[in-house]
């Protein structure tokens, strides 16, 4: 399940002993580049209390925005599934694409031509300098895996995606699963 060296399209899921992080903590993340100079990425699991049209009044539609990670928090960043829409988009790996003119996605949007089950919004993305983070994989702050959900990541709920990614990494890991965020809870 778990591979050695991450790559473009895999998903870091936050070891439970990530506490306290406000950012990480129970998170997923799907890595969008990676390479000797870096990483990035986003995390899927992070709703925050603005839709779309908070961000941008001229948009009236309820798309969720998402914590994408701590670095440029004042941009909106996002991720699709419809590249034959979207010009400009980058692959990111089994048909899930990163970015493109967000002109023609504004349009789409106020056409109904895009659903929230076609594109993900964040605000920040989750950055690694050269290095960090193997640093951060070595001092088993992740776990890798691949991302089994393809394209289709775009709509899994985000709600109890960390706690289902535990019971599936299973041994120590499903005891995790039940556990309250806030361990003081307990």
């Amino acid at each position: 399940m778990t591979t050695a060296k991450p790559k473009k399209g895999d998903l870091l899921i936050a070891e439970p002993s990530i506490i306290g992080d406000m950012s990480f903590n129970r998170s997923i993340v799907l890595l969008t580049d990676y390479n000797k100079e870096g990483a990035i990425g986003f995390i899927l699991n992070k709703p925050l209390n603005y839709t779309i049209s908070d961000l941008i009044p001229e948009l009236d539609a309820s798309f969720k925005v998402y914590n994408g990670g701590p670095v440029e928090q004042d941009n909106l960043y996002f991720i699709h599934k419809r590249p034959d829409l979207i010009p400009n988009s980058v692959e990111i790996s089994l048909g899930i694409f990163w970015g493109g003119d967000f002109t023609v996605v504004a349009e789409l949007i106020a056409e109904n031509k895009l659903t929230a089950n076609d594109i993900k919004f964040f605000l920040g993305y989750s950055g690694w300098e050269s290095n960090q983070l193997d640093e951060e994989l070595k001092s088993n702050a992740w776990v890798v895996t691949k991302n089994n959900y393809k394209k289709d990541i775009i709509e899994k709920n985000y709600e109890s995606f960390w706690k289902e990614k535990m019971v599936e990494l299973g041994g120590d890991y499903s005891i995790w699963s039940n556990a309250p965020e806030n361990p003081s809870y307990n």
